[in-house]
């Protein structure tokens, strides 16, 4: 903890002493930026270069969920945004966490708030997010280590000086689930305000024996000292509900792939009252920035968080034997605690050599995460399920079978020019150095300590044509790579401790046109090549294969903004083929190769408007294809539906239908027998107050 001190004190001393010698207000009342948006569509953002760029200038794919879009679609968690951004698949994650697969790479751990490494496996709220970012591709020079299909990157709601506003949500939805959320902020004098969300939400589904609770609170203190600005958030989570693992397969024609089981789209393969997970979480963020100097500007963010976290499943773990035959269970507890204390600093410096324009970003980051994790196997008093006579099992939890703590350390600097050769021609080029070290004990039986370290660069290109100032062609390079300690830190056999991390490489070329000031369309054609590559084993839910170098190459096309001053659309269209290089019968898991999502507001009036969106899913495998069998979860097509309406300036009302059509299909899945079922049609309610 000292180090730690001293560490968060060196970052913040140089901007601190600066400010003393600022006089200088901002005309400017919002404490802190967080982007521009018009309706659906971003004009710029920090996340893909930590500096703020338009879009257009980004020389990758990045798509943003602006806040009116999430207050449109009503969505209830960070599954039901990216369910509609091309190019995402949504994992179950053992109905403990979120959990999605870009660009072919699966991941629990690459998220990030306002930038900043936000890895621990569980559920993310909404309620004090003012928009979601999500980059494509490989990040280390921006974000460090990662699954390095690309990063989700929350951007919280900061305060503003500007005006007392309060704003309260309520909604209820046709299974019985409702929430509750408050959004104030209060000017506290003339340079200082805070900005109080808090959120209450009663868990419920289609799914049987389905409940729980989450709650969270998140006051955010700022202010305004002339050119600097210092802001203070304190977020608590309290999440607690059934761990839900769906339902499982069941075998075709011999030889062919197994499909999940139908008829059973309610039915609850677990345990009623044993299947829980829960979380607490205490999360204190600090940011400082401002100007240095004229063109030279600084930023600091210091983040600490402690998460208690713990899941208990009991689960199917093998296809039906028949439509009315048996199904094996297993069980495990699994609990988890993690500290993690992150400083993050970053200088950026706009200076002109001669003609050519250089926006210099320089940045040092260092992290030190500290775990434990548990892992009790459950002993069965059946270890099957009849479906002809369902009888649910007892459980008893036996000796440990998982004992672990870890500590990670890493340090990373960085530097990246986006250099500008006229107003046609951009490059952005940078290098990162990532010093990444692990050490750790295996504590069952004779404790196994275990230790390794990985240095790594990770360099990125992107060349950008400016034909016209709205349009832009780009080609970009990049690399990545992910320790052999894997998104979490649990352990590592003595075998890994050998390996070298896994490593990505990342080749796109796109074109992005802003069409009018509020539409862009944005296409993007990718290779992202993976080496020493591991997967989950389809066999066993605790261990990892390893499958050598894969390969996932697509296309994606994107539409974004208003079609007319009433019609907005946000959506798209993805083709991604995944697979172990030189073996095309080997496709990755939870790639569909075809994916087509698009959400269209259209107000007929100033008051009344409806909303119309559809997503559509090509088959794709749960698990890697290793086998004839695997299961191969089938294609479908969902439409879901709004209506709006605006009382008057203070109180707005809709109303949101999930499935319209009542499609039966599968959404999701972790792994061959656990596979998520669609739900059937429902709708929400909601109701808006602001003053």
């Amino acid at each position: 903890m000292k180090s730690r001190l001293l560490l968060s004190a060196a970052m913040l001393a140089f901007p601190i002493a600066a400010m003393a010698a600022e006089a200088e207000s901002d005309d400017s009342r919002t404490i802190i930026v967080t982007g521009k948006a018009d309706g659906y569509l971003a004009e710029n953002s920090v996340t893909a270069t930590k500096t703020d760029t338009p879009l257009l200038d980004v020389p990758q794919s990045i798509s943003v969920v602006t806040r009116e879009r999430l207050d449109d679609q009503a969505p209830r968690s960070m599954a039901d945004v990216l369910r509609y951004v091309p190019g995402t698949t949504i994992g179950q994650g053992e109905g403990n966490r979120d959990q999605i697969t870009l660009r072919g790479q699966n991941t629990t751990a690459d998220f990030f708030i306002d930038g900043v490494r936000d890895d621990v496996q569980y559920y993310r709220g909404l309620y004090n997010i003012e928009r979601v970012e999500i980059l494509k591709g490989p990040f280390a020079l921006i974000f460090g280590r990662g699954g390095s299909g690309g990063i989700i990157n929350r951007v919280q709601k900061t305060p503003s000086a500007d005006a007392l506003a309060i704003g309260g949500t309520a909604s209820v939805n046709s299974f019985g689930a409702w929430d509750v959320s408050a959004d104030i902020n209060a000017p506290v004098s003339g340079n200082a305000s805070l900005r109080l969300n808090a959120n209450y939400e009663s868990l419920d589904s289609h799914r049987d024996f389905f409940d729980g609770e989450r709650y969270a609170i998140n006051p955010y203190f700022a202010v305004d000292l002339g050119r600097w600005n210092l802001g203070l958030s304190y977020e608590y989570v309290n999440d607690d509900r059934v761990t839900d693992r769906g339902v499982p397969s069941i075998a075709t024609v011999a030889g062919q792939p197994n499909r999940p089981i139908t008829g059973y789209r309610d039915t609850f393969f677990g345990t009623p009252g044993v299947n829980r997970a829960g979380l607490e979480a205490h999360i204190v963020k600090a940011r400082l920035d401002g100007e240095l100097a004229e063109n030279l500007n600084w930023s600091t963010t210091l983040l600490y968080g402690d998460y208690d976290k713990y899941y208990t499943n009991v689960f199917a773990n093998g296809a039906a034997t028949g439509q009315s035959g048996t199904v094996a269970l297993s069980s495990y507890t699994d609990p988890t605690t993690r500290e993690n204390f992150i400083a993050q600093s970053n200088l950026v410096w706009d200076v002109n050599f001669g003609s050519i324009g250089n926006k210099i970003l320089l940045g040092l980051e260092y992290g030190d995460q500290d775990s434990t994790n548990q892992r009790r196997n459950g002993t069965l008093s059946s270890s099957t399920l009849n479906l002809a006579n369902i009888v649910y099992p007892t459980v008893r939890f036996g000796a440990l079978a998982r004992n672990t703590e870890s500590d990670v350390q890493f340090f990373s600097a960085y530097a990246q020019d986006q250099i500008s050769f006229g107003a046609h021609v951009d490059l952005v080029v940078g290098l990162r150095y990532d010093r990444f070290k692990i050490k750790g004990t295996d504590l069952i039986g004779t404790p196994r300590p275990f230790a390794r370290t990985d240095e790594k660069v990770s360099p990125r290109i992107g060349l950008i044509l400016k034909p016209r100032d709205y349009i832009s062609v780009y080609g970009s390079y990049s690399k990545s790579f992910l320790p052999r300690s894997g998104d979490q830190f649990l352990t590592m056999s003595a075998t890994q401790q050998n390996l070298a991390p896994e490593s990505f490489t990342n080749y796109e070329v796109g074109a992005k046109w802003d069409i009018r000031p509020d539409l862009n369309a944005t296409l993007a054609l990718f290779q992202l090549d993976r080496t020493n590559a591991t997967t989950p084993d389809p066999n066993n839910v605790t261990a990892t294969i390893n499958v050598g170098a894969t390969r996932t190459k697509g296309a994606e096309l994107v539409l974004t903004g208003r079609i007319t001053s009433n019609w907005q659309v946000s959506g798209g269209y993805t083709y991604q083929d995944a697979h172990l290089r030189g073996n095309g019968f080997v496709r990755s898991a939870q790639v569909p190769k075809h994916q087509f999502a698009l959400w269209n507001r259209y107000d007929f009036n100033s008051n009344v408007g409806a909303g119309i969106g559809v997503i559509h899913q090509s088959s794709q495998f749960a698990t890697i294809r290793t086998s004839a069998t695997t299961t191969r979860l089938p294609a479908f097509t969902r439409v879901d539906a709004a209506l709006f309406f605006k009382a008057n300036e203070r109180i707005e009302l809709q109303v949101n239908v999930e499935n319209l059509l009542d499609e039966t299909y599968f959404s999701d899945a972790h792994n061959n027998n656990n596979i998520t079922p669609g739900a059937p049609i429902n709708a929400r309610f909601t109701a808006r107050v602001k003053f």
